[in-house]
């Protein structure tokens, strides 16, 4: 209940451009998808700013600083930033899969409405895409067991 309750909250930002795309989608269809894409990727621009944003001031602020030293007197053996790392990995990858299954997703399904017989070669073209994310996470397990 509480993911689709986040993905709904995170689809708060999405309405504006969606209205803007339904309302001006009468007058020229290309402008207005030109418009949705433009106002998607300012959005997804938005959200990886502010990631960055508060991994810079996690990563700067005293408490972090002094939690590390703590953890590092505790468990000499195991390295603090391990779980950071593992994270910044797997979140990347996600991303690059993300922008990756974009491109060849579009792609594939302007080759299935055209040739239905092509489907096959197209999935395999989006699954390599998506592999990306299965890479990153590997990363982090090979992380976080060492």
């Amino acid at each position: 209940m509480a993911a689709i309750v986040a993905v709904l909250v995170g689809m708060v930002p999405v309405i504006p451009a969606v209205i803007y795309f339904i309302y001006t989608r009468k007058r020229s269809l290309t402008g207005a998808t030109r418009g949705l894409i433009l106002g998607l990727n300012g959005f997804n621009a938005i959200l990886l700013l502010m990631a960055i944003g508060l991994s810079v001031v996690w990563l700067l602020s005293p408490s972090t600083a002094s939690a590390a030293g703590i953890l590092a007197q505790t468990a000499p053996a195991k390295d603090p930033y391990a779980s950071l790392a593992a994270g910044i990995s797997t979140g990347l990858a996600a991303v690059g899969a993300g922008v990756a299954v974009s491109g060849t997703g579009a792609a594939a399904v302007g080759v299935i409405a055209e040739k239905p017989e092509f489907f096959g070669r197209s999935l395999i073209f989006v699954g390599l895409g998506e592999g990306i994310a299965i890479y990153g996470l590997i990363i982090a397990f090979l992380v976080l067991n060492r």
